[in-house]
């Protein structure tokens, strides 16, 4: 069951020959392609340990892995666009929390998932590490419930120095 060319239309970074990095936040360099599995409710996981962002205040580089997971509905995002993207928030000045909830944000317009959270795990700066967490579930259908039971559950066992 592979994709033609007409469904790869809209994926036009994955396979260029020729990549060109964006260093201001762009959103439009995110890319979808259709879900062949409606029929059943899976979970699309990213690890993205390159992330980089600038403190608004200082201009000092922020580090992080940001985790994303989803459940598609009838889109889904290209992995190289999403590289690309995450790529462009390198001089995009804004705290921790505000591009973890900007990046899920992004997704929800660009997906429509039933089900995304975004995890944003920031290397220490002045000795304290942040790690924000979104999600959302779509009204109206029980990913709204998950995402509750999720949020609220989240840091159940909280990290410490020896499990970070």
């Amino acid at each position: 069951m592979s994709r033609n060319t007409k469904e790869l239309q809209g994926v036009t970074q994955l396979g260029s020959k020729h990549t060109e990095y964006d260093f201001d936040y762009e959103p439009s360099l995110l890319e979808t392609f259709a879900n062949k599995h409606t029929e059943r409710e899976y979970f699309v996981k990213f690890n993205c340990p390159e992330f980089t962002s600038l403190c608004p205040k200082t201009g000092q580089p922020d580090y992080a892995t940001i985790y994303i997971s989803y459940v598609p509905g009838k889109l889904m995002v290209e992995s190289k666009s999403l590289k690309l993207y995450l790529f462009s928030f390198r001089n995009h000045g804004d705290f921790h929390e505000d591009c973890v909830n900007i990046i899920m944000d992004d997704l929800i317009m660009l997906m429509d998932p039933k089900y995304i959270e975004v995890w944003g795990k920031f290397l220490p700066r002045g000795g304290i590490s942040i790690d924000p967490y979104c999600n959302y579930g779509k009204k109206g259908t029980p990913w709204e419930q998950v995402a509750w039971q999720r949020l609220t559950q989240h840091d159940v066992y909280p990290e410490k120095v020896d499990n970070r």
